[in-house]
């Protein structure tokens, strides 16, 4: 959904209105609300169940919502929880589309924003609580263009446009094909809420299009399985590197029996942790750092195992 630039004010203005009470935020907090882009995503849902978990260990009141991938939705979500009176936001913005809206209405009512693997552009939170996209989809697509000898024709199977994983993953890999002159991307396209389903309708297009595709980068697990579906579908007579990124539960086991070929293995459960730390320090009024990045691991099936053993 696209929101106009009145009626973005509009919706600070009133989000700002209904926390007029949350301005003298507590020195401990006792409520945090959680607002999730989507919990199909089997990553959104690891960093649910993290924060849910550690919170009730802190004994924290966590409130999660889920915008279903929908930016609208999520701007209505987290008025209800401001007015609700939560002291910290832990937030994962929807989309590019309005991801600023809540910030500003939170911070204009005192209230601290924890942003988990997305940004919002022109209205950062006290912390942002990431994976380095931009090294670890450079660790992935590497490895898939030296298995690929260096050269072929690529496709690029985007995430959400605009959203920081989908920024900082293509310019990741556009690194690697930028030192590698033999790869050819002869196609790319995005998707909406980074799904299998996605996945495979636009694989399938891209292999009916060009049938010589010999790699395919898709920035999401969910996407790299759709891709690996319809690469299945399509016979190819030629082998055709898949490279995906999260770590996701099924993704995993799908690495482990050959399904695709690589994937980079997010913290989730550190992220989510982190998150909860971050909201109790920032209702204190402990300064936080603008950024903390993590590691992901390059995931191959040589190494999988012990990500399906305990996700990190």
């Amino acid at each position: 959904m696209t929101f106009s630039r009145s009626a973005l004010l509009a919706a600070v203005a009133g989000l700002a209105l209904v926390a007029g009470a949350n301005m003298a935020s507590a020195k401990d907090a006792k409520k945090i609300g959680l607002a999730v882009a989507n919990l199909q995503a089997n990553f959104f849902n690891q960093i649910k169940q993290s924060v849910e978990a550690y919170g009730k260990e802190k004994g924290l009141e966590v409130i999660t919502v889920d915008a279903k991938g929908d930016s609208a939705t999520q701007v209505s979500q987290i008025q209800d929880l401001i007015t609700q009176g939560i002291d910290a936001l832990i937030y994962i913005p929807a989309g590019a589309t309005a991801a600023a809206v809540p910030v500003k209405a939170a911070k204009a009512a005192g209230i601290p924003v924890i942003n988990i693997d997305r940004n919002a552009e022109g209205a950062p939170g006290d912390t942002f609580i990431a994976t380095d996209s931009v090294a670890s989809a450079k660790q992935v697509c590497d490895y898939i263009v030296k298995k690929a000898g260096g050269k072929g024709n690529m496709v690029i199977i985007h995430g959400q446009k605009g959203t920081t994983p989908e920024v900082d993953r293509s310019k990741g890999c556009g690194e690697v094909i930028a030192a590698n002159p033999g790869i050819k991307v002869v196609n790319e396209q995005w998707s909406q809420i980074w799904s299998q389903d996605e996945g495979f309708k636009i694989a399938q297009d891209m292999l009916q299009a060009d049938p010589s595709i010999s790699i395919i980068f898709a920035q999401a697990d969910g996407l790299a399985l759709g891709a690996a579906q319809a690469v299945k579908v399509a016979n190819p007579d030629h082998k055709i590197w898949i490279g995906g990124f999260d770590g996701d539960t099924a993704a995993l086991e799908a690495l482990s029996k050959d399904v695709f070929d690589v994937t980079a293995t997010q913290q989730t459960q550190l992220m989510g942790r982190m998150g909860v730390d971050a909201a109790i320090a920032a209702v204190k009024g402990d300064k936080l750092p603008a950024q903390q990045l993590q590691d992901a691991t390059l995931t191959t099936k040589d190494n999988v195992a012990g990500f399906i053993a305990k996700h990190p």
